[in-house]
């Protein structure tokens, strides 16, 4: 058995949440069948206070395995660090730093682990940091160079919140040796699932397509043009792999915010809103030319069903595709 230690740092807790709405199977049973042990999770453990010092402890000085060492939530530099300690007074970045040169594999979980998230931002004042990334800067608390003792550097999952089936799939395969340096992008994502885009499998292709654009948020067209949607750029799977076996953002009715990125708390983000320079959206699909997206923007707008085009600011389906009629031109 691979053993798993999970510490809280300075985020929300929405990643464990996230975790625990793991269904088919849920997350212990997912644990158990890729042979790793939890030793301590928040919301899941009976060890505390001393117990777990004691544990941690162990590890340090090699006494007590730790495979995977998970850490959830930004590690908070401020105030010497002392506004989030572990034990003693001692700030948790230092006791991190330590269960990081000690553990065979180490994964942020989530995007404040990951990228500092939203304690990073401008006016959030708690010093929040990366585990080895300031946004997308290589850095963070264990330095640029940092490799753990698996030969992997800090595995990051990013999201907020982790979707469960990222977080299972990765620790699944830290556990058989199966994920290689190969299988992180730069941004040291898992690329099984940051390869995609939210854009993949989004139900509201068609009116993409044909530049059908939804005004306000409940009806049914793209949402790129007005609502600020990031799919055509956000790294994840989300409407491929849905959410509790059948959601996503996309599909709620709601704008992707593009949160497995670097800089998505950043303030210059404004969800639901779309930049614009001259009047044309700034976040358009990252590896397309502009001045083709807008070419192909302008021809599709010209041959937009009226159907596509009454539905995408309807916040229903109302005009059904039109029966064949047999005949052929």
């Amino acid at each position: 058995m691979k053993t798993l230690v999970w510490l809280g740092a300075g985020g929300c807790g929405g990643c464990s949440m996230s975790l625990l709405t793991a269904e088919s199977p849920d997350c212990l049973t997912a644990l158990a069948q890729a042979g790793i042990e939890l030793v301590w999770h928040p919301s899941l453990s009976a060890l505390s206070g001393t117990e777990l010092l004691a544990t941690l402890d162990a590890m340090e000085a090699g006494r007590q395995p730790l495979d995977i060492l998970c850490i959830e939530g930004a590690l908070l530099t401020a105030f010497a660090g002392q506004c989030q300690t572990l034990g003693g007074g001692e700030p948790l970045v230092a006791r991190v730093a330590r269960l990081a040169r000690v553990a065979q594999c180490v994964v942020a979980v989530g995007g404040c682990a990951a990228f500092g998230g939203v304690g990073a931002a401008d006016d959030a004042g708690i010093g929040g940091r990366g585990l080895q990334f300031d946004g997308d800067q290589p850095g963070g608390v264990l330095g640029a160079g940092f490799i753990a003792r698996g030969g992997l550097p800090v595995v990051n999952i990013a999201g907020c919140p982790t979707h469960p089936g990222w977080v299972l799939d990765t620790l699944a395969l830290l556990a058989a040796h199966a994920l290689p340096a190969s299988g992180l992008d730069s941004l040291q994502r898992p690329r099984f699932y940051a390869d995609r885009l939210v854009h993949h499998g989004c139900p509201r292709n068609e009116f993409y397509e044909f530049k059908a654009t939804a005004h306000a948020l409940g009806q049914q067209g793209c949402l790129i043009e007005h609502l600020g949607c990031r799919g055509t750029q956000a790294h994840a799977d989300c409407n491929i792999r849905p959410w509790h076996g059948g959601s996503s953002c996309l599909k709620g009715g709601f704008s992707c915010i593009d949160c497995t990125a670097p800089d998505f708390a950043a303030p210059h983000r404004q969800p639901l809103t779309t930049p614009k320079l001259a009047g044309l959206p700034t976040i358009l699909p990252s590896d397309m030319p502009k001045a083709w997206f807008v070419a192909l923007s302008a021809l599709s707008k010209s041959a937009t069903p009226a159907r596509l085009r009454h539905n995408a600011q309807s916040d229903r389906l109302d005009i059904a595709p039109t029966p064949p009629t047999g005949k052929r031109r």
